[in-house]
This record gives structure tokens, C-alpha cells and sequence, in this order.
């Protein structure tokens, strides 16, 4: 009997999430290791929930303006041949009067099932978005989505969820009680701080535990990470994974209260769209962190959608895993990526084994962070990855290809260094001529040319990809640094590139750099990198 023919990969699917302020349309390609690919996105701001709060119904004008957003992403998403669309939508067709209305019409006229889901699958969405792109084992977080009707909040030990709470708090509905002037006054300011306050009184009261940190889905979190990246960088990029703290939370909320509507629509950092709303949902994202003790907030862009469309992937026939980022440790979302990149894995897990080994002999002496040592293996096992697109500059294309990656449960400021470390494996030294290192701030400058120093060692002591110096042992003695290398034959090939690439290993640490070799059944030898940081960086 012959072979059953490859079905090749399943067809695309689509998630719509139908919320109080804007529709959202994401298509989506499922991969087999049970994430996906994103083809395609359209948002479309309809305000559907616009002046629910007071008269209980879908307003005539945001009621028409969403069904034809709708009736366009359906047409989008059909041109994608999905094999399904998922759509649904949140409290503002869940609270209103004609919610059942706007329903059948969107059936009747575009052929699209509007699903309400509850607040508590809202919450199960967000925190399934959560738990795929952080790593919670470990320590309690707090689970945070701030749509336009409500606030959904998980308080998670590890990841298993102990609360959930639904907090009318949503940043329309807030916006349009207290926030109606076009410049928000002291005594307005106070009535939208007391009834935030008494909200989380009341339904969280004391919290159960103090979460080390917020994970917050929804646009007021990407707005506020924007706002907060242009007051650090003075540039755009990726919110996912963007950290700030409460403190730069509540310092651009009181800027946001200080200027007048017309001023915040042209804040770096804020989508127009979104300025006659920012200033309630970033009081919510400050209270609430503290309320709940919380110093550190990570950004996730995911949220309700990516949690549908992953329930969706898990819905599909056949065996699919779904990896997280706590399973095996945050390196595993780095080496599915490689392997997206065809990276050479022997070569790159090596290359990461010998670099850890360094790190770990000179951390003391030198006073590195004990965190840099998983940037610095991530790094390694990333830094050929450019190869997918040239070998002339692939070490510049290993650190584009890394800046846009989402490698699940690093913060976009850990994404930075481990690109820039990997950008920096080879040829030029860092320069502050070079855009990318000169966005980074002093400590973390220093810090990239010493990984990068070793990480240029540690590729160089793998120069045949046979792993010949199976090990290394470190040893710093004032000026100067010794590695042993453990061998199973001769290395002078990996000793002639380690010669060359020492440079900036010895410039980065002040230091001399000797190599010890022993090969098995020989007697040790000496090699002493004498004045390779005055050397020009060439190779």
C-alpha cells in the first residue's frame, strides 16, 4: 500500500474581536508547533459602545459603522480562503439592549456569527495570550486587559490562575462620565481617581498576594509603551514585551492631564485616535499597579484575540504542541526561532555551551549581572541566523531578523541586547556611530562589548563546527585571563581564529588574554594573545 499523500500545512484562520472601542482582525497561518504566523491585520475604531453607559443601547451611527467594518474583514479574510472566522465580541454587545439586534444583522448581512463571550472567557483569553509569550512559573503576576467597557484582572501564582475579577473601568466607558472636557480639570480628575479607587476597593479589596508584576493586554498598554519609548529613545517599536515601570506610568498620566486634547493627539508615541480615551485608561493602569503593590508592567499585544486564535490552532485535528515559554525556559522560544532560521544547531549549542562557560569565569571578577548569562547563550545560539538571507553580512541580518522576532518572555529591552550581542560576533566593533548601539544606554554599552568579546572567542574555539575544544575553564589573574581549553586532538585551527577574533574580549575587559591547550595523551601549551586590542578589528 502506497503512502497517504502529504496534506500540506492547514489553511489559514481568522479571529475577530468585536470590542467597545474598535474591531480587530487578525489571519492567521497555524505552525506545527501549535503557534501561528499573522498574515494579515486591519482595526478598524468604531466606538460600538459609545453612550451605552447611558442609555443602554448600540448608538445608530457606531451600530453602522461596525457592521461595515465587519462586512470588510469578512471580505478580507475570505480572500485569505480561511477555513474558519471566528468572531467575538465583548460587554458592549453583551450589555445592550439591541446587542441581539446587531448580531442577527451581522449574520443577516454578511454572513458572520457574532459570539458574546462572558467576561470571565475575556480573561481566559487574555490570560492564555499571557502564558504563551511570558514565562509566570515561578512568581505571581497579575494578568491585566483594559478594553473600552471593562477591565478584565487575573491575579496568577505561577500559572495557575487564583482570582479573576471584571472592573467596569473600560476606557471609553470612564472617558465619556469624567473625561468630557477638552482639558481635564483638577476637580474632574478627582472624581475619576475616587470612583477608580472605590472600584478597586470594592471588588479586589486586599489583594490575596502582591504580584511582582503586570502583564497588560489592550491598546492603553501599547499606547503608554509607546509614549514611554519616545520619552527614553526618541523612536517608535514593538510594544510586545515593552517594560516600563508605575513610576513612567504615572508620570505620563500627569502629563496627559497638564495638556489639552487637541496637544495629546500630536504626542510622539499616542495614535490620534486614541487621545480622548488615554488619560482614563492610563489612570486605571496607575492606580490599579498600585493598588496591587506592582512596580514592573510588561506589555502583551496579544491579548483576547491571540487567545482565540490559539484556542482555535488547539482545535484543530491532529497532534499539534503547544510549547510555553516556562516549560523548558525562556531558550527554548530561542531555539525554535533558530531553527525557523535554519540556523546550524551543533555549531550554535556549542558555540552557547563554550560561551556560558567563559561568562561563568569571569562574572565575578568583572561584576557581571548574573541575568546576562542566558542573554549571552541566546545570542549564541542565534548569531548565524542571518545565513537565511546572506553570508557577506549576516551578522547584521542576525540582528534585524532577531529585533523583529517575538521570542516568548523576553522584554523587548532583553530582545535589544541579545541582538546587538549577536550583531557584534564578528567584524566591527561596537561604535556609537552605529545607530543600533548608540540607542543603548551606558551600562547596557558596556555590557554588549563584553558578551560580545566573549561570544567572539567562544565562535572563534568552534571555528572547524567539529567541536574540538569540547570545554573551557577560566581563570583571571589581575591583568590578565586564562582559558584551558579541554581538546580531543589538536586545535590549532580554532587557536589561529581565536588569535584574531581576542581584540575586543581584551579592549571590553582591560585585560591579556592566554590560551592553555590540553590535548589528551599530550603535554599543555601556552598561548598568550599579546596586545590583540591594538589590533584593527578585521575579522
Amino acid at each position: 500500500m502506497s503512502p497517504a499523500p502529504d496534506a500540506g500545512p492547514p489553511a489559514p484562520l481568522a479571529a475577530i474581536d468585536v470590542g467597545t472601542n474598535s474591531i480587530r482582525l487578525v489571519v492567521a497561518q497555524p505552525e506545527p508547533d501549535g503557534t501561528y504566523r499573522v498574515l494579515d491585520e486591519e482595526r478598524v475604531v468604531t466606538r460600538l459602545g459609545q453612550g451605552l453607559h447611558r442609555t443602554g443601547r448600540l448608538a445608530d451611527e457606531s451600530y453602522g459603522r461596525s457592521l461595515e467594518a465587519l462586512g470588510k474583514m469578512k471580505a478580507i479574510a475570505d480572500g485569505f480562503g480561511v477555513s474558519e472566522l471566528r468572531t467575538v465580541a465583548t460587554s458592549a454587545v453583551r450589555e445592550a439592549e439591541n446587542g441581539p439586534l446587531f448580531r442577527r444583522e451581522a449574520w443577516k448581512r454578511h454572513r458572520v456569527r457574532v459570539d458574546v463571550i462572558s467576561s470571565d472567557d475575556e480573561a481566559r483569553f487574555a490570560f492564555e495570550s499571557a502564558a504563551r509569550r511570558f514565562p509566570l512559573e515561578g512568581r505571581a503576576s497579575a494578568i491585566v486587559d483594559i478594553g473600552g467597557g471593562s477591565v478584565e484582572v487575573m491575579l496568577a501564582a505561577g500559572t495557575v490562575v487564583e482570582n479573576v475579577f471584571s472592573l467596569p473601568l473600560g476606557a471609553v466607558v470612564l472617558s465619556e462620565r469624567f473625561c468630557q472636557t477638552d482639558r481635564i480639570g483638577e476637580r474632574e480628575w478627582r472624581a475619576l481617581r475616587r470612583y477608580i479607587d472605590e472600584t478597586l476597593r470594592t471588588v479586589i479589596g486586599k489583594p490575596p498576594f502582591a504580584p511582582e508584576v503586570m502583564i497588560g493586554s489592550g491598546g492603553t498598554f501599547s499606547a503608554l509603551a509607546q509614549i514611554v519609548r519616545y520619552e527614553r529613545e526618541g523612536r517608535e517599536g514593538t510594544a510586545q514585551g515593552y517594560v516600563m515601570t508605575r513610576a513612567e506610568a504615572t508620570r505620563v498620566l500627569a502629563r496627559l492631564l497638564e495638556v489639552p486634547l487637541a496637544q495629546r493627539r500630536n504626542l510622539p508615541g499616542l495614535p490620534p485616535g486614541r487621545a480622548d480615551i488615554i488619560v482614563a485608561g492610563a489612570a486605571v493602569v496607575a492606580r490599579l499597579a498600585k493598588h496591587l503593590g506592582i512596580r514592573q508592567i510588561l506589555v502583551n499585544d496579544g491579548g483576547v484575540r491571540d487567545g482565540v486564535l490559539l484556542s482555535m490552532i488547539a482545535d484543530l485535528p491532529g497532534p499539534h504542541p503547544v510549547p510555553t515559554p516556562t516549560s523548558g525556559g525562556r531558550l527554548d522560544a530561542v531555539r525554535a526561532f533558530a531553527r525557523k532560521c535554519r540556523s546550524n544547531e551543533r555549531h550554535c549549542e556549542h558555540v552557547g555551551l563554550l560561551a556560558g562557560e567563559i561568562f561563568d569565569g569571569v562574572r565575578e571578577a568583572f561584576r557581571l549581572p548574573e541575568s546576562a548569562r542566558e542573554l549571552l547563550v541566546a545570542a549564541a545560539l542565534l548569531h548565524d541566523i542571518g545565513f537565511l538571507v546572506n553570508h557577506a553580512k549576516h551578522h547584521k541580518h542576525a540582528y534585524h531578523l532577531i529585533m523583529h522576532s517575538d521570542l516568548a518572555g523576553y522584554s523587548a529591552h532583553d530582545v535589544e541586547v541579545i541582538a546587538n550581542v549577536a550583531r557584534y560576533h564578528r567584524r566591527a566593533f561596537p561604535k556609537k556611530s552605529h545607530a543600533n548601539f548608540r540607542r543603548l544606554d551606558k551600562a547596557d554599552r558596556r555590557l554588549v562589548r563584553r558578551l560580545a568579546g566573549i561570544l567572539r572567542v567562544a565562535v572563534a574555539l568552534d571555528r572547524t563546527h567539529t567541536q574540538i575544544v569540547s570545554g573551557v575553564r577560566c581563570m583571571v589573574k589581575k591583568r590578565r585571563v586564562r582559558l584551558t581549553l579541554l581538546t580531543t586532538s589538536d586545535p590549532s585551527v580554532e587557536l589561529w581564529d581565536a588569535r584574531r577574533k581576542a581584540a575586543l574580549f581584551e579592549k571590553a575587559f582591560g585585560v591579556e588574554l592566554k590560551f592553555i591547550r590540553r590535548v589528551a595523551g599530550g603535554r599543555p601549551a601556552i598561548h598568550v594573545v599579546r596586545g590583540a586590542a591594538r589590533r584593527a578589528a578585521g575579522s
